[in-house]
């Protein structure tokens, strides 16, 4: 197993984001509804990911789609991957219905009040595609909408000297579902807030009910803020291992045997 860890520029980055982040308001500013995007290009992207088990066949992927994109397109989409993939011709519709659920339910936030308690929030990676296995952590200001999570994906794998070219679009898309994770949670907390004020005057909406999101809780000791002690920077560098064939499948074994057993355990609960 080879492996690789990221120093210098990067990690007196993370750093000094951590500083930035340490001395931040925590006041609360409030935009509406939206996530990075790339007006240059005009395209609006958005995380989809599917996981589809059909017919003793399973079809899981992840990807960015551009919401500007015509609806006609996930038709074409969907066929042309159960072709590619040769997949059997029922995935066609799930894979098409399950794209345009994930588009009306992103639009759906659309136009809505969400706020931002802590503008510098914690990003988490750790996650595998083919035989790369890529772990970080970096803190990213979600407050920057011109922000490009497909440039940093690839500037990071080629600090990493990362070769495989699926990688840098699966970080992209791993950083994009935790994007949109906190931005819907932040929609839910303005929700929250505003029928507190309904029921009880002062509430105070810096407070952020239930999801604010505490970067000190990732980052922080007691009172130190988010700043690490200097023993403590080596946590914040990415990693890389590159497994072997017989790795990637022992582990492909352990996950498929993890998935039986849920599908036995739901099995009993439904039949019990």
């Amino acid at each position: 197993m080879k492996s690789s860890s990221l120093a210098g520029a990067i990690g007196a980055s993370s750093r000094e984001r951590e500083r930035a982040s340490a001395s931040a308001s925590a006041s609360v500013s409030s935009i509406k509804f939206r996530m990075p995007t790339k007006e240059k290009e005009k395209e609006s992207l958005i995380p989809i990911h599917l996981d589809l088990d059909l017919d003793a066949h399973r079809y899981k992927d992840a990807f960015t789609w551009n919401l500007h994109d015509p609806d006609s397109l996930v038709l074409s989409f969907a066929k042309r991957t159960v072709k590619d993939l040769k997949l059997p011709p029922t995935f066609v519709s799930h894979i098409s219905q399950s794209i345009q659920h994930q588009l009306a339910e992103f639009r759906s936030f659309g136009g809505q009040d969400m706020f931002i308690h802590e503008k510098i929030v914690p990003l988490k990676l750790d996650l595998r595609v083919n035989n790369t296995v890529v772990r970080d952590t970096f803190l990213w200001d979600i407050s920057n909408f011109e922000s490009d999570p497909e440039e940093f994906a690839v500037t990071l794998c080629n600090d990493l000297d990362v070769a495989d070219p699926e990688v840098a679009p699966a970080i992209a898309v791993a950083i994009r579902e935790q994007l949109y994770e906190i931005a819907t949670q932040s929609v839910s907390a303005v929700k929250e807030a505003k029928l507190g004020k309904k029921g009880r005057r002062g509430y105070e909406l810096s407070k952020g009910g239930n999801n604010a999101l505490d970067v000190s809780r990732y980052f922080g000791s007691k009172g130190s803020g988010v700043i690490r002690k200097r023993k403590d920077w080596y946590m914040n560098g990415p990693t890389v291992d590159v497994l072997t064939n017989e790795e990637v499948g022992t582990l492909e074994e352990l996950n498929s045997r993890f998935r039986r057993k849920l599908d036995e355990k739901e099995d009993s609960f439904l039949q019990g």
